[in-house]
């Protein structure tokens, strides 16, 4: 491997809440320099990433890896402009990521919110089954089968099989879990599986618990407001609260369902706002 330069960093480029000097959206994205290259998990859904990632000088056409977490746009919308902006880096994806996505909107309407498949003509889009290791330090799964704790407002989120619309079971959502002598992480986009479930399978495949996760953990419907009831939340807190782990959420957390984890959990979890960045 190359040389180490220095300790691991994950830079917050796009999260939903407002925050001073960068741009916001509904989304996702984040910038991992891990000592040896520079990955990046989820783009947003737009190109404002790229301008963030500028704010903090770090240079998109030096990402060496990419990764979407799943099929929505508020996560991988940014697909083309990084495709522009960086002319190497590979981009990961479930092989179910370009499968049609919906989102039902509380009037009833449905939305497509998926990504478009003429990405798919790009020789970088590499389509990932249930388990991926790209290298020493990088591992990407989606065999999270745990079902508990799970959030009520999956269902508003559809997929088709041409004729009938039925709840969408989450098979292209993927983890990415990353191992240096520093820390092992777990980042999870939105954890449509659950984190308590997501964190069981990341320990299984790691061998142990994890020094530090971050990722929204869908304990709101952000674009209908409306969070999962405080019971169910303050289960997650005390599961995770079970490992000697560190946290940071953001995005489809909401920020009422961040409150109640913040009760519990206290130090042991921060909000990824917009700008921060985490270092091991």
């Amino acid at each position: 491997g190359l040389e180490r330069e220095d300790a691991m960093k994950i830079h917050v480029l796009v999260d939903d809440l407002e925050s001073p000097s960068f741009e916001v959206e509904h989304g996702l994205s984040l910038f991992v320099e891990t000592g040896t290259q520079n990955v990046l998990f989820d783009m947003g859904t737009t190109a404002m990433f790229i301008g963030n990632a500028e704010r903090l000088g770090l240079d998109i056409s030096a990402v060496d890896v990419a990764a979407v977490s799943h099929g929505h746009d508020d996560h991988g919308g940014g697909i083309p402009a990084f495709l522009e902006t960086n002319d190497k880096a590979p981009i990961y994806l479930n092989e179910h990521a370009f499968e049609p996505h919906f989102t039902k909107r509380k009037s009833g309407q449905i939305l497509f919110n998926g990504l478009m498949p003429d990405l798919l003509d790009s020789d970088r889009i590499k389509l990932v089954g249930d388990t991926l290791r790209i290298d020493d330090e990088l591992f990407l799964f989606s065999d999270v089968t745990g079902e508990r704790l799970c959030s009520s407002s999956n269902r508003k989120l559809l997929v088709t099989d041409g004729k009938t619309y039925q709840h969408d079971p989450f098979l292209h959502e993927q983890n990415m879990i990353i191992e240096t002598p520093d820390a092992r992480v777990l980042i999870a986009g939105c954890a449509h599986h659950g984190i308590v479930n997501i964190m069981d399978r990341a320990m299984e495949h790691a061998g142990g618990p994890m020094d530090f996760v971050i990722g929204g953990f869908h304990l709101s419907n952000p674009r209908d407001g409306g969070c999962e009831p405080r019971e169910k939340i303050e289960a997650i807190a005390d599961y995770l609260l079970s490992f000697p782990t560190t946290y940071a959420t953001c995005h489809c957390t909401g920020t009422e369902a961040f409150g109640m984890l913040k009760e519990k959990m206290g130090d042991r979890l921060e909000y990824a706002l917009t700008g921060k960045t985490f270092e091991f």
